[in-house]
């Protein structure tokens, strides 16, 4: 995520900041300038923006419940580019609710930041009513069936357990993972959207196959498996984690949900100057400089980038006495797999014809196999 700062008196902001706390002015995001913005109100409810001073502009609606700050031009939509694919909010009349509903809001507007960022397509329910991206974020009532977190049809279900921290490392424990977040929930199943509008369908499904696997076996039959049985023995080597072995889906989403992870975290770590250069005797430095924008930096620039960055978090980490900030290895055949989804965000820009792009696939995933033999963060 980009460093954003005051446009009046220069104070850093965080992307949720809605008031500055060295000038008072209030503050919104501003999604055509992704930006963050001082206001000036200008009657109404309406304001201008010091980034965008020529229009007018008013918050999302649902900044009421203080679960948004992003702003909408006066006249337009009433909810926002990330709070107008919300379904079903929670019941409100509960606290509760409303303390889950806002940590939840937190991490969805962190992944629309980076949709925005990569210009991928969100089509919402009205504009495709069986197919749109929607949310639903429900709680779990008594009986004898939960609410479970997934996808289906662009349609995204939150548990809203997952927003209590202890609820949410309980699971994580249980399940056995190394890492779950209320971000990564989200990274993830917009993965199985995306696969849908960007793979399924395309030029470049069979490269798909070639790389994750055959996706037409059946899919409650493979986590059946999966849940009984456990990962193949040699998950580690061919996996980013152990539950991506369940099903190519599920390997694409994880892989997916991985590359955001790289991606937002070497835009912050840019943005802030951070540049790692470790110093190990008799070896070639690893330097974590990278001119990163997004999907335009070639994938073997962020993974030579994003090496000792993590490397470097993970030992600050232990130094604390507390778990790896990062904790997965980057196999070649993850960083082939991570070449795949990188291919298919870029091509959103690319000038090349949607024909030809499977072609072009399969000659940079040839060139990715060639060249990451050694790569691995640990």
């Amino acid at each position: 995520m980009k460093l954003f700062q005051c446009q009046h008196c220069g104070q850093p902001l965080f992307f949720e900041n809605t008031r500055c706390e060295s000038c008072g002015r209030e503050l919104g995001y501003l999604p055509a300038r992704e930006t963050m913005t001082a206001l000036e109100p200008a009657g109404g409810g309406t304001f201008r923006a010091l980034a965008e001073p020529k229009g007018r502009y008013r918050y999302c609606d649902n900044a009421q419940h203080r679960v948004c700050n992003w702003l909408v031009p006066d006249g337009g939509d009433l909810y926002c580019a990330a709070c107008r694919h919300n379904r079903i909010i929670p019941d409100l009349s509960q606290d509760e609710n409303l303390v889950h509903w806002r940590k939840i809001e937190g991490a969805k507007h962190r992944l629309f930041y980076m949709l925005l960022r990569l210009r991928l397509p969100r089509t919402t329910r009205v504009e495709d009513p069986d197919k749109g991206l929607a949310f639903d974020f429900l709680s779990d009532e008594p009986g004898p069936v939960p609410v479970m977190t997934g996808h289906a049809n662009g349609l995204i279900t939150i548990n809203l357990a997952e927003a209590d921290d202890a609820e949410r490392e309980r699971r994580r424990g249980e399940m056995g993972e190394p890492y779950r977040t209320l971000v990564g929930h989200f990274r993830h199943e917009i993965a199985h959207y995306y696969w849908d509008h960007l793979v399924a369908n395309s030029p470049t499904l069979d490269s798909f196959r070639a790389i994750f696997g055959d996706e037409r076996p059946d899919y409650a039959e493979a986590l059946k498996r999966h849940y009984q049985n456990g990962p193949p023995a040699d998950w580690p080597t061919r996996f980013i984690t152990a539950y991506a072995s369940a099903h190519p889906w599920e390997d694409f989403a994880e892989t997916w949900a991985h590359y955001f992870h790289m991606v937002d975290t070497l835009e912050t770590a840019g943005a802030f100057g951070l540049h790692v250069t470790p110093k190990l005797p008799g070896t070639a430095d690893l330097s974590s400089r990278v001119d990163f924008d997004a999907y335009r930096a070639p994938l073997n620039s962020l993974i030579d980038a994003w090496l000792p960055l993590t490397f470097a978090v993970n030992s600050i980490n232990r130094s604390m006495g507390l778990p790896d900030l990062y904790p997965f290895v980057l196999t070649p055949a993850v960083i082939v797999k991570l070449g795949f989804v990188h291919q298919r965000i870029r091509a959103r820009d690319s000038p090349e014809a949607e024909g030809t792009r499977g072609a072009v696939l399969r000659a940079m995933i040839a060139s990715l196999k060639r060249q990451v033999g050694s790569h691995s963060a640990t």
